[in-house]
């Protein structure tokens, strides 16, 4: 479980076989090997430790479910560790289960913020409501607006320099990952 709240922003080393090798610092702290890290919203379990990095296999479920097999060596990746218990919890629930991935259509400069709009496949939209939380590239962000096609979000100042969302442009895909209770309610409401 992972709150969307990025510790800090990795560069992959290396991808090759599904083995991604992440430089990263901040992450490593306290971590061990079968615990799981965020690598852009994707719940990964650390197969390897260095001084200076991590290693991660990425399964073709993954695969197909995210845009990390785009990744390539020098990208940066937003990186958060576990919640540990008794944590305090400053985004939402995050489970690293990322639904499938999103395009951004739009960028607009809102005063000191940025408003950015994805468009995304059905099968997420019906689970994405106004004010109502979404993590995008594991990024815990609020809903502005939604219809459709597609939803908006608005990113402070601070999640564009310490986030990946900050440098990505439109046309790039982003990883994206719905609330489960969401999914949940739905299901037991078709049950009835």
């Amino acid at each position: 479980m992972f709150t969307g709240i990025i510790e800090e922003l990795g560069r992959v080393e290396a991808m090759k076989n599904g083995d991604l090798r992440i430089a990263a610092k901040t992450v490593l702290k306290g971590t061990k090997l079968g615990d799981s890290i965020s690598v852009n919203g994707a719940c990964l379990t650390v197969t390897r430790l260095t001084k200076d990095g991590f290693s991660v296999h990425v399964v073709p479920e993954t695969f197909r479910r995210t845009d990390l097999g785009a990744l390539k060596p020098g990208s940066p990746v937003n990186l958060e560790r576990a919640l540990a218990a008794g944590q305090r919890m400053g985004g939402h629930m995050v489970q690293g289960h990322v639904d499938g991935t999103g395009t951004i259509a739009a960028i607009k400069k809102e005063k000191n913020a940025l408003l950015i709009r994805f468009t995304a496949p059905g099968k997420i939209l019906r689970y994405v409501v106004e004010k109502g939380f979404i993590a995008i590239d594991g990024v815990s962000l609020t809903v502005v607006s939604v219809d459709g096609r597609g939803f908006t979000v608005t990113l402070i100042p601070f999640t564009r320099t310490h986030t990946v969302l900050g440098s990505k442009r439109v046309g790039h895909h982003a990883n994206l990952e719905i609330d489960v209770m969401a999914k949940y309610a739905e299901r037991l409401a078709k049950r009835r």
